[in-house]
């Protein structure tokens, strides 16, 4: 890495000096790469920490907050990042969570988990899923947001309502407060001291629970408040729910957003997850008859009704897949998308019936018919959340995706939206889309803004004061129903509340945060314009990631996310890049923006696409990486095209160097080896890559099977082993020393297959190790080479292709000819060799990896299906996505692949083996998890026989 600045304001640094005594200054971050790519959030506001502090403890969170308490330093705390409220962000200390947050405990009859803050929401629905269980939060950002985030914010989504959310289905909680004092809820002992050591604390509590509960206005506003879905201010339903000032204190932790305290663990009850449900989308010819359907729904057995109206279904009615008929709806039209969920299929059955009866009587524009298929439930859901994505994606470059969320009566709902539509106009935002979670009242509201001149500002300005006034004045609505206060609706939560509740907030923040340390400026702040302030530039940057939200839902399957950047955080950077770049301002900051960039932004990006899968707009921030590469080794071109052209003789080359390399390690043993090569890449400067003992022997030749004593005609197919089969064998020590090249033909033969080989296999390649380098024309002059081979061994498409790596079968079936049929080692194994085989599994744990490559060719549950079927249990590691080998970045970047696969060994500790589909991926997955990964063929193979007729 470079050398970087480290230089702050004097006002931090007394605490930066404090804090590195029991902090590892590497996780204390002050670069200003760093600190503007941690720094930013999902919202549409920015401000730049002086510090980022990476805590992997309690403790250190406690010792933290006692020193900005001394100092009166802003703490800021962040989970993922992915809020839409500018609640994350601060100019002063941010607060991250590090690796050691991600625990959690299920009780023994599962109806409790606790849970860590740095625990993804998804994650913990996934312990939770073979007890039929989930937590009761669902946002759609819950692959992606932590559980410290959910309950901060008070997250609730489409399903849970307000009977299921953070509030409804607290347990327990450990919190650390302003003084670094710890209470654990679900401890007696812990609470049994907090009185002892807070007693006036506690009675001040107590004494604002009384007065708020004996005060008759006040208590009927805040029940009628939280009677919608309501996040806007403190959670004052605290004072009126509970009497005890523990449990009062613990319930106003949740929607406080940080400015109370640090949440180190929450215990949620659990609620089901019935395995039986059905989804309709229920058209109406306009928004009353809608509106009017919602209210009849709301007393049957839905689990979720979602609003869509004309503007919305405009937006996605043209999209792959959609009806004809979505194109002819009237002007007013609008849609419902309903669920019912069940323990049985008689009684889901029943509530279908029940649902359908409460609103046969209203017009629909088409028959109402629910379905219990999940692939036609999904493609339902994929219209009501692709809504906000299609906004994001023709939205014009430097705009943002502004995304509001409110809260109206159910019973004045077609009303509410009827208004909202003409604030629309008032103000002149034509794209502007309404959906939401209709069972609830809660809508929101999207549209795009550019902030770049005051007339925009005036115009945004104009329409946030309608909207307040629409929502408080003439609805008793909630203007943040489930997204938080923010900087965003903090000037107008006394206008919700009123003056009187209002002050009670006030008190709240004084008493749990008297030096005012916790976030500071959010939910309470006295600036009337502070939502104009700190507005996120979204300059151009580059059109393969302009469309860009900064949403954050690529983070948790990016491979380099705990090592350098995520792939949020490298279009944030690029886009500074660029931004200073236009304009011509700070050199300075420039040079070493783009030289701490070459590392933290390139060198260490896998490029392995993973973020496109989990992005709301299907960007790969991979294609930018390998663009600025291809930009930075233009002079390299004519070396990658000779390097295409004599491939053949570089295969034997490399086959010779395995060769080599296998030969000294035998003669030098392991450990003496792997001391000689990594001084060897020291004194090189890393310019050598690095061995381990996990490094493939030489492969030999690949040896087809003779059929000509034959006389029973076989099925033919095309075998194309990649590079790397041809040139990697097994590992040194290998359980089976035979190649992956001959394993595969013996396992097709055994499936009755006979197997052919393209002409002048040796120089071909699909040339993928050229795309990852930006090398571009190489690339793609390797790939047409293949093809036209591809064309001439199958007989013009008419034989299957079987590819025996994913990263390379997903290489060509992006541009190969069409007329080919090119399977997936997995897919062919799945759809053709399985059948043909009789499999007698193993009786043993297996670890399976699954590639990107193959998550993004949608074959992860085919491959599951493989090892399911070859062994009676199967691993797949929680928190592994990519392996981060990339190829050979495992090799020149090995710190890539050893943070990648950093929780690997524990999570494999129990398994005699490990599989997967990519030789290179292999090579990383057993050096960092102790065993041997090999592909999948080899366990297909061992536990297989030909199908008896």
């Amino acid at each position: 890495m470079t050398n970087i600045d480290t230089s702050l304001k004097p006002e931090f640094q007394a605490l930066y000096d404090q804090l590195k005594t029991f902090i590892p200054e590497s996780r204390l971050i002050t670069d200003p790469l760093r600190t503007l790519a941690y720094g930013t959030d999902a919202s549409f506001y920015r401000l730049i920490p002086q510090l980022v502090v990476r805590v992997e403890s309690e403790l250190e969170v406690v010792r933290l907050i006692k020193l900005a308490n001394e100092q009166g330093t802003p703490l800021t705390f962040r989970a993922a990042g992915t809020s839409l409220s500018g609640q994350a962000i601060t100019d002063a200390v941010l607060v991250q969570l590090g690796d050691g947050w991600k625990d959690y405990t299920i009780s023994e009859d599962t109806s409790t988990i606790r849970l860590q803050p740095g625990v993804v929401g998804a994650h913990a629905n996934r312990y939770l899923a073979p007890f039929n269980r989930k937590i009761g939060p669902d946002p759609a950002s819950i692959n992606a947001a932590k559980i410290g985030g959910i309950a901060a914010n008070n997250a609730s989504g489409m399903c849970c309502g307000t009977a299921q959310n953070s509030y409804r289905t607290l347990n327990a909680m450990r919190m650390v407060l302003s003084d670094g004092s710890v209470l654990d809820t679900g401890d007696t002992a812990s609470i049994e001291q907090f009185r002892q050591q807070h007693p006036s604390l506690l009675d001040t509590l107590a004494s604002l629970g009384e007065l708020t509960r004996s005060n008759a206005a006040l208590r009927e506003k805040i029940e009628h408040k939280y009677r919608l879905k309501n996040t806007t201010g403190y959670a004052l339903n605290a004072l009126v729910d509970f009497e005890d000032p523990v449990d009062i204190l613990q319930h106003l932790m949740i929607g406080s957003e940080g400015t109370l305290g640090f949440i180190s663990n929450i215990t949620y009850n659990t609620v089901p997850e019935h395995p039986h449900k059905a989804s309709a989308l229920v058209f109406f010819d306009s928004v009353r008859t809608t509106c009017e359907a919602v209210a009849l729904l709301k007393p049957t057995p839905v689990a979720a009704v979602e609003l869509m109206d004309r503007a919305g279904l405009r937006s996605i009615e043209n999209k792959p897949g959609m009806p004809e008929f979505i194109r002819h709806l009237p002007d007013d039209a609008a849609a419902l998308l309903v669920e019912t969920r069940a323990e049985s299929a008689d009684q889901l059955q029943q509530q279908i019936e029940t649902i359908s009866r409460s609103i046969e009587h209203l017009e629909t524009s088409q028959p109402i018919r629910f379905s219990t298929d999940p692939d036609e439930c999904a493609r339902y859901w994929a219209i009501r959340k692709g809504l906000f994505p299609a906004v994001g994606a023709v939205r014009e470059t430097g705009t943002t995706v502004i995304i509001e969320d409110v809260a109206f009566p159910v019973e004045r709902l077609a009303d509410a939206v009827a208004d909202l539509h003409q604030l629309f106009q008032r103000w002149d935002y034509p794209e502007a889309l309404i959906f939401g979670h209709a069972l609830e009242g809660n809508l929101h509201f999207v549209f795009t803004q550019s902030f770049d001149s005051e007339e925009a500002l005036r115009r945004y300005e104009g329409l946030m004061d309608d909207v307040a006034e629409l929502v408080v004045n003439r609805y008793a609505g909630s203007l943040k129903a489930e997204h938080g206060t923010g900087r965003n609706m903090a000037p107008y939560v006394e206008l919700e509340w009123g003056q009187e509740a209002y002050q009670l907030m006030q008190q709240l923040k004084a008493l749990l945060d008297p030096t005012g340390i916790f976030n500071p400026g959010v939910i309470l702040n006295s600036d009337a314009k502070v939502h104009l302030k700190n507005l996120k530039p979204l300059p151009p940057a580059n059109p393969l990631v302009d469309k860009c939200i900064e949403c954050g839902f690529c983070e948790p399957v990016c491979p380099s996310r705990d090592l350098t950047l995520t792939p949020r955080q490298r279009i944030v950077i690029w886009r500074e890049i660029k931004r200073l770049e236009d304009q011509g301002e700070d050199p300075a900051r420039l040079q070493q923006l783009r030289r701490d960039y070459s590392y933290q932004g390139d060198e260490t990006c896998a490029a392995c696409g993973l973020c496109s899968t989990s992005c709301p707009v299907g960007i790969n921030t991979g294609d930018l990486t390998r663009e600025i590469r291809h930009h930075a080794n233009e002079e390299r071109e004519n070396l990658a095209n000779w390097a295409a052209e004599h491939y053949g003789g570089l295969m034997k080359v490399s086959r010779g160097v395995f060769s080599l390399a296998d030969k000294t390690h035998g003669l030098l043993g392991s450990q003496r080896m792997q001391t000689v090569t990594r001084s060897v890449r020291r004194l090189s400067g890393n310019r050598v890559q690095q061995w381990t003992p996990a490094m493939p022997t030489a492969a030999s030749r690949i040896k087809l099977i003779d059929h000509a004593a034959d006389t029973a005609p076989r099925d033919k197919v095309v075998y194309l082993p990649s590079c790397a089969s041809r040139t990697m064998g097994p590992m040194r020590g290998a359980e089976d020393s035979e190649s992956l090249a001959d394993k595969t033909i013996r396992l097709l033969e055994k499936a009755g297959y006979e197997v052919l080989l393209p002409n002048a296999l040796e120089g071909l390649c699909c040339g993928m190790p050229f795309q990852s380098k930006g090398m571009f024309d190489a690339a793609d002059r390797k790939r047409r080479e293949l093809s036209a081979q591809l064309m001439e061994v199958t007989e013009k498409g008419r034989i299957p292709v079987y590819s025996d790596t994913s990263p390379c079968s997903l290489r060509l079936q992006e541009g190969i000819a069409p007329e080919l049929k090119l399977y997936d080692s997995i897919e062919f194994l799945d759809q053709f060799v399985l059948p043909r085989l009789d499999i007698t599994p193993v009786d043993k744990p297996v670890a399976l990896h699954v590639t990107c490559s193959t998550q993004r060719q949608g074959l992860a549950e085919p491959l599951k299906r493989i090892l399911s079927a070859c062994s009676t249990e199967v691993v797949i590691p929680d928190q592994i996505t990519c392996c981060g080998f990339a190829g050979d970045k495992g090799f020149s970047t090995p710190e890539l692949n050893a943070s990648a696969l950093r929780t690997l060994k524990d999570s494999v500790q129990h398994c005699d083996s490990g599989y997967s589909t990519s030789r290179t991926c292999e090579i990383g997955l057993s050096h960092h998890s102790g065993l041997e990964y090999r592909s999948v063929v080899y366990l297909l193979d061992q536990c297989s026989q030909p199908r008896s007729l």
